[in-house]
């Protein structure tokens, strides 16, 4: 049976070490540990060992163990912004489940990531009138994502402090864009509201719940440590690029299939359950098909997502109409009746939208606002480390005939 945390003795066992090669793991940060049941022993995290003997397993050369560090492996880039563990994740050492619980905003959460300290930079309200051509891009039926793609080019060619030194300006400018980007991705203009209740005022007349869940959901979806977004957005604030273009990789690389179509998926399958008469013939007919059911289960989360957990939580508490939301609430146990996952974040956002009648174009916007907030964090800390990434390619092609 699978465990988050593992006896001193199992521990060292799992490794194939001594107890005094463990402790020295654990005295040098490779290793988490709580302390035990009893009160007297320790307990030492599963997932911290499984990465060391990966590393150990990927070490039969570089070139092997960058490849594997791509997808899903080893860690390739110190950051003091997130960390993931089995059961949650954490915002410089905070909880973020903690801090959705406790009432925060996005606002609190960015000033959190980007490490202001006692510096706020939401104190200012927005100031600055868009370009006419930002403007017109409210007034047409394009897709949030699309729109904020195209307006930021245009917004960072006056930005204020786009290229200043200065950590109090960059946040200041941080804060602005992050305002931006999140009245882009609703279609409204920014104001001095917190972004949950800007989003939701231009999203539909508020109802009861939808704003509160609004807030959770930024919060959790703030960062998740080197995601392939995050990732995009670090190479491009390497190069000296502003945070405008820096964050535009992050939008790009969401607007994937693979990343952010995850949630249109979702929402997709929810929708299209919740027409059915008989959902749970369905479900066990996609799977017999060797279909995948969208928004189940998370390779870092294997005893499932917490954040999906606690939105769905919320959702239950909050939505006005419970006969409405009883039908998600049953596509869910049979689900994970059918094939044993639980939903993730994407499920939920996906399940949120749909409990309030909004398009999976909510449903992203809200992803894609939240983690902009990550995205300026992690382009801070890049462009403040002053280092270029750049790495090197395995070359596996056809050789030349003659190398000169």
């Amino acid at each position: 049976m699978r465990t988050d945390y593992l006896s001193a003795q199992d521990a060292a066992a799992r490794l194939g070490v001594s107890l005094a090669t463990l402790y020295a793991y654990v005295s040098r940060g490779r290793i988490d540990s709580r302390p035990g049941a009893d009160g007297r022993s320790r307990e030492y995290s599963t997932s911290d060992i499984e990465q060391l003997i990966e590393r150990r397993q990927a070490g039969r050369g570089a070139a092997q163990a960058a490849a594997h560090s791509l997808a899903w492996g080893l860690p390739v880039l110190e950051t003091r912004i997130s960390l993931i563990r089995s059961h949650g994740h954490y915002y410089r050492g905070e909880s973020a489940i903690a801090l959705a619980e406790s009432g925060a905003t996005l606002e609190d959460a960015a000033r959190l990531l980007w490490d202001c300290g006692n510096h706020d930079p939401f104190a200012a309200a927005p100031a600055r009138d868009w370009p006419e051509a930002v403007s017109c891009l409210l007034h047409h039926a394009v897709p949030p994502l699309e729109r904020t793609t195209a307006a930021l080019p245009l917004l960072a060619l006056d930005a204020t402090h786009s290229h200043s030194a200065d950590p109090h300006h960059r946040r200041d400018y941080a804060a602005q864009l992050l305002r931006e980007t999140a009245a882009l991705l609703c279609g409204a203009h920014p104001d001095s509201r917190p972004i949950h209740q800007l989003m939701v005022a231009n999203w539909c007349a508020e109802e009861t719940g939808l704003s509160e869940l609004v807030r959770c959901a930024l919060v959790l979806c703030a960062d998740h440590e080197l995601n392939a977004s995050s990732f995009a957005t670090r190479v491009a604030a390497s190069t000296g690029a502003n945070l405008h273009v820096a964050v535009c990789a992050g939008l790009a690389t969401l607007s994937g299939p693979h990343h952010g179509g995850a949630v249109a998926r979702a929402h997709a399958f929810i929708e299209e359950m919740l027409r059915e008469q008989r959902p749970a013939d369905k479900v066990r007919e996609r799977l017999r098909r060797g279909d995948t059911l969208p928004g189940l289960g998370h390779p870092l989360y294997p005893e499932g997502d917490p954040r999906g957990s606690m939105l769905l939580q919320v959702l239950r508490a909050t939505h006005p109409s419970p006969a409405n939301f009883s039908h998600v609430q049953q596509l869910i146990e049979t689900m994970q009746v059918q094939c044993g996952q639980r939903p993730n974040l994407d499920f939920a956002l996906a399940a949120i939208a749909c409990a309030y009648g909004l398009d999976a174009n909510v449903a992203l916007a809200i992803f894609a606002a939240g983690r902009m907030a990550g995205w300026l964090a992690h382009a801070l800390e890049q462009q403040e480390s002053g280092s270029l990434i750049r790495p090197r390619a395995s070359y596996v092609g056809r050789m030349p005939l003659r190398e000169d």
